[in-house]
């Protein structure tokens, strides 16, 4: 458990070095060009993912993420006892990877975000972005384990560019974000909408995808 632990901690918290660094980049050198930052942020988060869970999967299962932790706990793939654990790992280790993304880039370490992501259409972009991820990783997992990496990259790849909310599907990744007034940076105000909205996405999946797929996927 010590070692599924700390492959969920440091793949997270690499995972927001990821989001958080590239955005940070990509804004310096875009010159102003949005479409040209969101594109490289896209990119280098893709990047990044396939390799993480790549190598993070036969240790944790490389969930990254409390929605496909929670997910995988409802199938009864992962122990409540062992997702129980795996949450606040998942909170802290996205914290501490913005942390470490500011220090690398000279920006103070404690932050919050102003930028607002707000409204209905927002919240409906994210259960979208989410509902998709837990769609890929089952569907991967059920017919296509050793893509499974590479399908979820290129999914949230894609998911930055088609969802109106950039794709965060993830709550810890949501509240580590607010804590940077950077590109990636989502204002604590418009966290809760996120939030719930993620959840929500876990939860209306649960049922439905091993309906879907057949035999439910199982986690690493």
């Amino acid at each position: 458990m010590t070692r599924r632990l700390a492959a969920e901690a440091l793949g997270t918290l690499l995972l927001l070095v990821a989001v958080v660094g590239s955005g940070i980049m990509a804004e310096r050198l875009a010159a102003g060009n949005v479409a040209v930052a969101l594109l490289a942020n896209a990119l280098a988060t893709g990047a990044a993912l396939a390799v993480l869970i790549t190598i993070f999967g036969p240790l944790s299962g490389a969930h990254f993420n409390p929605s496909v932790t929670l997910y995988f706990a409802l199938q009864g793939a992962t122990p409540w006892r062992e997702a129980a654990l795996y949450f606040p790992v998942q909170f802290a280790a996205a914290i501490a990877g913005v942390w470490l993304a500011h220090a690398m880039f000279g920006l103070p370490i404690l932050e919050t975000s102003r930028h607002l992501r707000e409204g209905p259409a927002q919240w409906l972009a994210e259960f979208v972005a989410t509902a998709g991820l837990l769609l890929t990783i089952a569907g991967g997992m059920r017919f296509a384990p050793l893509s499974t990496p590479m399908l979820v990259a290129l999914y949230i790849t894609g998911a930055y560019w088609f969802t109106a909310s950039t794709s965060f599907a993830n709550p810890a990744v949501t509240v580590a974000r607010s804590l940077t007034d950077s590109f990636a940076g989502i204002a604590p105000s418009s966290v809760p909408g996120f939030f719930l909205a993620q959840i929500a996405a876990s939860l209306v999946c649960w049922p439905a995808l091993p309906r879907l797929f057949g035999d439910a996927a199982q986690s690493a």
